[in-house]
Protein backbone atom coordinates (compact mmCIF):
# COMPACT_ATOMS: atom_id res chain seq x y z
CA UNK A 1 0.00 0.00 0.00
CA UNK A 2 1.28 3.43 -0.86
CA UNK A 3 2.36 5.56 2.08
CA UNK A 4 1.21 9.12 1.24
CA UNK A 5 3.29 12.11 2.26
CA UNK A 6 1.52 13.87 5.08
CA UNK A 7 3.49 17.07 4.48
CA UNK A 8 2.10 17.55 1.00
CA UNK A 9 -1.46 16.82 2.02
CA UNK A 10 -2.31 20.08 3.73
CA UNK A 11 -3.20 21.82 0.49
CA UNK A 12 -6.80 22.80 1.13
CA UNK A 13 -7.31 26.43 2.11
CA UNK A 14 -7.20 26.65 5.90
CA UNK A 15 -8.15 30.30 6.13
CA UNK A 16 -11.69 31.04 7.18
CA UNK A 17 -13.84 32.27 4.27
CA UNK A 18 -14.60 35.90 3.95
CA UNK A 19 -18.27 36.67 4.34
CA UNK A 20 -19.83 38.34 1.36
CA UNK A 21 -20.74 41.94 2.05
CA UNK A 22 -24.50 42.24 2.14
CA UNK A 23 -25.93 44.53 -0.49
CA UNK A 24 -28.63 46.96 0.60
CA UNK A 25 -30.20 49.82 -1.25
CA UNK A 26 -31.19 53.01 0.48
CA UNK A 27 -34.90 53.67 0.40
CA UNK A 28 -36.03 55.94 -2.40
CA UNK A 29 -39.15 57.94 -2.62
CA UNK A 30 -40.87 59.24 -5.72
CA UNK A 31 -40.65 63.01 -6.08
CA UNK A 32 -43.54 65.27 -6.83
CA UNK A 33 -42.53 65.16 -10.48
CA UNK A 34 -44.46 62.59 -12.57
CA UNK A 35 -41.23 61.84 -14.44
CA UNK A 36 -39.34 60.64 -11.34
CA UNK A 37 -37.14 57.58 -11.95
CA UNK A 38 -38.57 54.22 -10.92
CA UNK A 39 -37.17 52.51 -7.83
CA UNK A 40 -34.30 50.19 -8.91
CA UNK A 41 -34.74 46.43 -8.51
CA UNK A 42 -32.94 44.82 -5.62
CA UNK A 43 -29.74 43.12 -6.78
CA UNK A 44 -30.06 39.34 -7.02
CA UNK A 45 -27.93 37.33 -4.59
CA UNK A 46 -25.42 35.40 -6.77
CA UNK A 47 -25.30 32.64 -4.14
CA UNK A 48 -29.06 32.16 -3.89
CA UNK A 49 -29.90 28.46 -3.80
CA UNK A 50 -26.29 27.33 -3.36
CA UNK A 51 -25.36 25.04 -0.49
CA UNK A 52 -23.14 26.38 2.29
CA UNK A 53 -20.19 24.58 3.82
CA UNK A 54 -22.31 23.74 6.84
CA UNK A 55 -24.88 22.05 4.61
CA UNK A 56 -22.21 20.28 2.57
CA UNK A 57 -20.61 18.88 5.71
CA UNK A 58 -23.77 16.88 6.40
CA UNK A 59 -23.61 15.37 2.90
CA UNK A 60 -20.12 13.90 3.31
CA UNK A 61 -19.97 10.23 4.25
CA UNK A 62 -20.10 9.93 8.07
CA UNK A 63 -17.57 8.06 10.19
CA UNK A 64 -19.94 5.09 10.34
CA UNK A 65 -19.56 4.62 6.56
CA UNK A 66 -15.88 3.74 6.80
CA UNK A 67 -14.57 0.27 7.60
CA UNK A 68 -13.05 -0.63 10.95
CA UNK A 69 -9.55 0.77 11.26
CA UNK A 70 -10.29 4.04 9.46
CA UNK A 71 -10.29 7.23 11.51
CA UNK A 72 -10.79 10.86 10.56
CA UNK A 73 -7.78 13.17 10.35
CA UNK A 74 -8.92 16.30 12.24
CA UNK A 75 -6.31 18.46 10.50
CA UNK A 76 -7.95 17.72 7.13
CA UNK A 77 -11.56 18.16 8.22
CA UNK A 78 -12.86 21.64 7.44
CA UNK A 79 -15.60 23.62 5.67
CA UNK A 80 -16.60 27.19 4.88
CA UNK A 81 -19.37 27.34 7.46
CA UNK A 82 -22.46 29.45 6.78
CA UNK A 83 -20.70 32.11 4.70
CA UNK A 84 -19.67 32.15 1.03
CA UNK A 85 -16.25 32.95 -0.39
CA UNK A 86 -15.66 35.21 -3.34
CA UNK A 87 -15.06 32.90 -6.34
CA UNK A 88 -11.68 33.05 -8.04
CA UNK A 89 -10.01 31.67 -11.14
CA UNK A 90 -6.24 31.62 -11.46
CA UNK A 91 -4.54 32.26 -14.76
CA UNK A 92 -3.18 29.39 -16.81
CA UNK A 93 0.00 28.01 -15.26
CA UNK A 94 1.95 24.79 -15.08
CA UNK A 95 0.20 22.75 -12.37
CA UNK A 96 1.98 21.24 -9.38
CA UNK A 97 1.39 17.69 -10.60
CA UNK A 98 2.41 16.11 -7.29
CA UNK A 99 -0.70 17.71 -5.77
CA UNK A 100 -2.76 15.04 -7.56
CA UNK A 101 -1.78 12.74 -4.71
CA UNK A 102 -3.03 15.10 -2.00
CA UNK A 103 -6.28 16.40 -0.58
CA UNK A 104 -7.89 19.30 -2.47
CA UNK A 105 -6.46 17.99 -5.74
CA UNK A 106 -9.50 19.53 -7.45
CA UNK A 107 -7.85 22.94 -6.87
CA UNK A 108 -5.39 22.09 -9.66
CA UNK A 109 -8.09 23.30 -12.08
CA UNK A 110 -7.34 26.82 -10.86
CA UNK A 111 -11.03 27.48 -10.19
CA UNK A 112 -12.18 28.19 -6.65
CA UNK A 113 -15.82 27.88 -5.63
CA UNK A 114 -17.89 29.76 -3.08
CA UNK A 115 -18.24 26.98 -0.50
CA UNK A 116 -16.77 23.58 0.34
CA UNK A 117 -16.55 20.81 2.92
CA UNK A 118 -13.93 18.07 3.19
CA UNK A 119 -12.66 15.27 5.39
CA UNK A 120 -9.99 12.58 5.23
CA UNK A 121 -9.95 9.08 6.72
CA UNK A 122 -6.80 6.99 7.24
CA UNK A 123 -6.54 3.28 8.08
CA UNK A 124 -4.06 3.14 10.95
CA UNK A 125 -3.12 -0.45 10.08
CA UNK A 126 -2.55 -0.25 6.34
CA UNK A 127 -2.12 3.53 5.78
CA UNK A 128 -4.91 3.28 3.18
CA UNK A 129 -6.54 6.66 2.63
CA UNK A 130 -10.02 7.87 1.65
CA UNK A 131 -10.52 11.61 1.09
CA UNK A 132 -13.82 13.30 0.29
CA UNK A 133 -14.67 16.87 -0.68
CA UNK A 134 -17.57 18.84 -2.15
CA UNK A 135 -17.07 22.24 -3.78
CA UNK A 136 -19.92 24.49 -4.92
CA UNK A 137 -19.67 27.03 -7.73
CA UNK A 138 -21.86 29.75 -9.21
CA UNK A 139 -23.69 29.35 -12.51
CA UNK A 140 -22.11 26.90 -14.95
CA UNK A 141 -18.64 27.10 -13.40
CA UNK A 142 -18.84 23.51 -12.11
CA UNK A 143 -18.95 22.31 -15.72
CA UNK A 144 -15.82 24.37 -16.44
CA UNK A 145 -14.05 22.62 -13.55
CA UNK A 146 -14.81 19.23 -15.08
CA UNK A 147 -13.43 20.32 -18.45
CA UNK A 148 -10.31 21.71 -16.80
CA UNK A 149 -9.48 18.34 -15.24
CA UNK A 150 -8.65 16.88 -18.65
CA UNK A 151 -6.23 19.76 -19.19
CA UNK A 152 -4.55 19.02 -15.86
CA UNK A 153 -4.00 15.38 -16.82
CA UNK A 154 -2.67 16.42 -20.23
CA UNK A 155 -0.17 18.70 -18.47
CA UNK A 156 0.77 15.98 -15.96
CA UNK A 157 1.49 12.69 -17.76
CA UNK A 158 3.83 11.86 -14.88
CA UNK A 159 5.58 13.41 -11.90
CA UNK A 160 8.31 12.36 -9.41
CA UNK A 161 7.28 10.90 -6.05
CA UNK A 162 9.39 12.64 -3.42
CA UNK A 163 8.88 9.76 -0.96
CA UNK A 164 10.07 6.89 -3.16
CA UNK A 165 12.10 8.90 -5.69
CA UNK A 166 10.26 7.10 -8.48
CA UNK A 167 7.97 8.18 -11.32
CA UNK A 168 4.19 8.35 -10.94
CA UNK A 169 2.22 7.74 -14.14
CA UNK A 170 -1.03 9.70 -14.54
CA UNK A 171 -3.96 8.62 -16.71
CA UNK A 172 -7.44 10.12 -16.96
CA UNK A 173 -10.75 9.28 -18.60
CA UNK A 174 -14.36 10.40 -18.69
CA UNK A 175 -16.58 8.17 -16.56
CA UNK A 176 -20.27 7.38 -17.05
CA UNK A 177 -22.95 6.54 -14.53
CA UNK A 178 -21.99 9.07 -11.86
CA UNK A 179 -23.81 12.37 -11.45
CA UNK A 180 -24.22 14.75 -14.40
CA UNK A 181 -20.70 13.95 -15.61
CA UNK A 182 -17.58 12.46 -14.08
CA UNK A 183 -13.85 12.15 -14.69
CA UNK A 184 -11.50 9.55 -13.20
CA UNK A 185 -7.74 9.78 -12.74
CA UNK A 186 -5.43 6.88 -11.90
CA UNK A 187 -1.98 7.29 -10.37
CA UNK A 188 0.39 4.30 -10.58
CA UNK A 189 4.02 3.79 -9.63
CA UNK A 190 6.15 0.64 -9.75
CA UNK A 191 7.45 1.49 -6.29
CA UNK A 192 3.95 1.41 -4.76
CA UNK A 193 2.09 -1.71 -3.64
CA UNK A 194 -1.08 -0.22 -5.12
CA UNK A 195 -1.99 2.99 -6.93
CA UNK A 196 -4.45 5.80 -6.30
CA UNK A 197 -7.81 6.58 -7.87
CA UNK A 198 -9.31 10.07 -8.03
CA UNK A 199 -12.88 10.69 -9.14
CA UNK A 200 -14.54 14.06 -9.76
CA UNK A 201 -18.29 14.10 -10.28
CA UNK A 202 -20.51 17.07 -11.06
CA UNK A 203 -23.97 17.29 -9.51
CA UNK A 204 -25.55 20.53 -10.70
CA UNK A 205 -23.44 23.38 -9.32
CA UNK A 206 -21.36 21.10 -7.09
CA UNK A 207 -18.31 18.93 -7.76
CA UNK A 208 -17.68 15.88 -5.57
CA UNK A 209 -14.02 14.82 -5.47
CA UNK A 210 -12.67 11.69 -3.82
CA UNK A 211 -9.24 10.09 -3.47
CA UNK A 212 -8.68 6.45 -2.58
CA UNK A 213 -5.63 4.27 -2.00
CA UNK A 214 -7.81 1.57 -0.41
CA UNK A 215 -7.70 -1.76 -2.25
CA UNK A 216 -5.48 -3.75 -4.58
CA UNK A 217 -7.26 -2.28 -7.63
CA UNK A 218 -5.57 1.12 -7.20
CA UNK A 219 -8.45 2.15 -4.97
CA UNK A 220 -10.91 2.15 -7.89
CA UNK A 221 -13.80 0.25 -6.30
CA UNK A 222 -13.67 2.09 -2.98
CA UNK A 223 -13.41 5.46 -4.76
CA UNK A 224 -16.51 4.70 -6.82
CA UNK A 225 -18.46 3.44 -3.82
CA UNK A 226 -17.65 6.56 -1.80
CA UNK A 227 -18.55 8.79 -4.76
CA UNK A 228 -21.93 7.06 -5.15
CA UNK A 229 -22.63 7.54 -1.44
CA UNK A 230 -21.94 11.28 -1.56
CA UNK A 231 -23.71 11.87 -4.87
CA UNK A 232 -26.91 10.20 -3.64
CA UNK A 233 -26.98 12.33 -0.49
CA UNK A 234 -26.04 15.49 -2.40
CA UNK A 235 -28.93 15.07 -4.83
CA UNK A 236 -31.33 14.79 -1.93
CA UNK A 237 -29.90 17.88 -0.23
CA UNK A 238 -29.98 19.91 -3.45
CA UNK A 239 -33.63 18.93 -4.07
CA UNK A 240 -34.51 20.12 -0.56
CA UNK A 241 -32.67 23.42 -1.00
CA UNK A 242 -34.22 24.04 -4.43
CA UNK A 243 -37.75 22.56 -4.40
CA UNK A 244 -39.55 22.41 -7.72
Amino acid sequence: MRLPSRAVKVLAAAALPLALAACSSGSSHASDSPTAAAKPDKAKDPNAGLLTGTQLKTVLAPASYFASGFAADPSLTRDTGDTFRTPAAKGAATPNCAALGATAWIDLTGIEGVSFAQSSYIDKNTSAELDQEIDVYRGTTAADVMKALANVVAACPSYPDSDTHSKVTVTGTSTSGLGDDAYSITLTDSAWESGTTLIATRVGTAVVSVLSTDGSDNGAASAKKLTEQIVAHLKGKADTANPA
